[in-house]
């Protein structure tokens, strides 16, 4: 392992850690599709994958068809790309809440030893 000391000073290091990161593409984070001027011809590639699943009405609350999607506006593209985004995110989110109190109640079961009371057995 390889230690690397730095010359830096604690008031640097904050101003560094206070200041927005970059989203260029040599600048390691990921931009946010939904920013304003965004990519639409991108964004409107994902409403007709939803549409053929038919998890439109689901996911972003408009049952649409694909002619529909094509005559979208540019807003309304930005618009259902955000909803979409946000019912994943909320499912996304279910599922690890739901894997986490399994795993909590599996967790806790292995490590208390609950006594079996005759009284509530039943034969």
């Amino acid at each position: 392992m390889k230690v690397v000391y730095s010359t830096m000073s604690e008031e640097d290091i904050f101003q560094l850690l206070e200041s927005e990161p970059s989203s260029e593409p040599d600048g390691g984070v990921v931009p946010d599709l939904t920013a304003p001027g965004s990519d639409i011809p991108a964004l409107r590639e994902q409403l007709p994958v939803l549409v053929s699943k038919g998890r439109a009405k689901d996911a972003i609350g408009v049952q649409l068809i694909h002619e529909q999607v094509k005559r979208l506006s540019d807003k309304d593209v930005e618009k259902y790309t955000k909803r979409y985004e946000t019912y994943v995110g909320t499912k996304t989110t279910e599922s690890l809440i739901d894997s986490f109190i399994f795993v909590a109640t599996k967790a806790v079961g292995m490590g208390v030893k609950i006594k079996k009371n005759s009284e509530t057995t039943t034969s």
